[in-house]
């Protein structure tokens, strides 16, 4: 492929033969149209005298190289196919790989090459047979010539002849078959001439059709003695498997917000941005959100459910979803155990720095800090066992940022603030946690949430704690 770039277009200007361009354009018209494909802006046919042409308009500050990379691997641009490779060898039908059906070739011209070395070396047998009787007329010339003029019958020209020089019948017939212009020494010296050069090819002959590599070695000269009379241009490209750079599963996601909102229940519901109003989502009877957050579409939703299980989902496998759905049904969606409920979720930012700690607040006021390289998951089914304590159930997850703080309230309306780096960090997953808020007898946290900067909670002077556990301040949170 030629690509040229101008005024955040790519343009295509070789299109391989079999590719349908039509289907490219549908392709990657869909694909935009589901919010897949969110870098292109526009795509047109722009064929010209030169040929096909496709040119792609995208976004500012998309990368070319990586959506071309895309493109390959998603439309017909680049593109495979199946072979079903039955042959028929000796009139039985056989499968065979590209390996065997090279080896069944080479093997089947070879045999072909032989037939055709025969041919000739018998053609050539035949000639030096016929030379040598020639060769025998040389003694005495003049016998013949009167062998044939004396002879009555015509008939017994040729056993008169094999009689005289004691040659075969065909050598004999193919010296009474010689002109008379031709009787003379001259003319039978320059012919058996070629008795020499003719022992010579029959001897290579022989040699090759007795030696399996100079059979293949005349195969291959053959070959290319074709390809230099009627070979063309390859219209595709041989590549090394190993010289294939694989493209990352990452970079075939659309970076761009939406809402995520997960209920209680563990409906989820994937939203574009502009769907903000809680209040025009469809739950089910009882349901409620749990968890509501613009995240990236390349984010990764770590999921922790009552039986202290971890599991993931792409936010890109979702689909976009309208406000009056009710979303994937996520214990389905992941293959939770039966019984099972989602009690915390949060969103890891892909394009955002790796995150180095997740923060767990735990209803009886506990908290930690974990690693988040301890939520590794090894396993195909995305599930991680004993990923937190199930001593308490978590009512937040936070990924730790720098100088952020934390909110934390009780239902007795009484409430701290305490920054993210004094809670105390554990070396291990499905810690228990420390003491943050200390709680009266019956009392739990109903409320866990970060501290933004643009002062949408008015705070007490008095709720802001510089070490723990500490007892809470009145504070009763605003009604949303």
């Amino acid at each position: 492929q030629f690509l040229m770039i101008t005024q955040n277009a790519i343009d295509i200007l070789q299109i391989p033969y079999s590719t349908c361009i039509e289907n490219i354009i549908k392709k990657i018209t869909d694909m935009v149209k589901e919010g897949k494909l969110r870098a292109v802006t526009d795509v047109r046919d722009a064929i010209d005298l030169n040929g096909f042409k496709l040119t792609i308009d995208l976004r500012k500050g998309t990368d070319p190289d990586k959506l071309m990379a895309r493109l390959f691997k998603q439309t017909t641009l680049e593109d495979t196919f199946d072979c079903n490779f039955n042959i028929l060898i000796h009139d039985t039908p056989r499968q065979l790989g590209v390996l065997d059906i090279l080896k069944t070739w080479i093997e089947f011209r070879m045999t072909c090459l032989r037939r055709e070395l025969q041919f000739t070396l018998q053609k050539k047998l035949d000639k030096l047979h016929l030379l040598l009787g020639l060769a025998s007329l040389l003694l005495d010339i003049d016998k013949a010539i009167r062998i044939i003029r004396s002879t009555e019958k015509e008939s017994d020209v040729v056993p008169n002849l094999m009689e005289a020089y004691h040659i075969t019948e065909r050598q004999a017939e193919y010296i009474a078959e010689i002109k008379l212009r031709h009787l003379n020494r001259e003319y039978i010296i320059h012919r058996t001439k070629e008795i020499e050069d003719l022992q010579k090819d029959i001897d290579e002959i022989s040699a090759t059709i007795k030696d399996d590599l100079k059979v293949k070695a005349l195969i291959a000269e053959q070959l290319h003695s074709i390809k230099k009379k009627y070979g063309k241009p390859r219209k595709t490209q041989l590549i090394n498997p190993e010289d294939i750079e694989e493209l990352d599963p990452e970079d075939l996601i659309d970076s761009y917000p939406v809402h995520v909102v997960v209920s209680k229940e563990g409906y989820c519901k994937k939203l574009m941005k502009s769907s903000t109003k809680l209040e025009d989502h469809k739950f089910k009877d009882g349901d409620e959100v749990l968890y509501h957050q613009v995240v990236d579409n390349s984010s990764i939703l770590y999921l922790f459910t009552t039986s202290g299980n971890l599991y993931k989902a792409k936010v890109n496998d979702f689909e976009v979803a309208k406000p009056s759905s009710l979303g994937d049904y996520l214990p389905a969606v992941c293959r939770m155990e039966e019984g099972e409920m989602i009690s915390a979720v949060v969103a890891i930012d892909g394009t955002k720095e790796q995150v180095k700690n997740l923060i767990f607040v735990f209803e009886n006021g506990k908290g930690v800090r974990i690693p988040i390289k301890e939520f590794d998951i090894q396993t195909k089914r995305q599930r991680l066992t004993q990923a937190i304590s199930t001593k308490a159930l978590p009512i937040g997850v936070f990924c730790e940022e720098k100088e952020k703080e934390l909110l934390l309230v009780s239902d007795q309306s009484k409430g701290i603030v305490i920054r993210e780096d004094i809670i105390p960090k554990a070396t291990h997953s499905g810690a228990g946690g420390t003491t943050l808020f200390t709680l009266k007898k019956g009392s739990k946290l109903v409320h866990a949430s970060i501290v933004t900067e643009d002062g949408e909670v008015d705070l007490p002077a008095k709720i802001r704690k510089s070490s723990i556990p500490a007892a809470g301040v009145d504070f009763k949170l605003p009604e949303s």
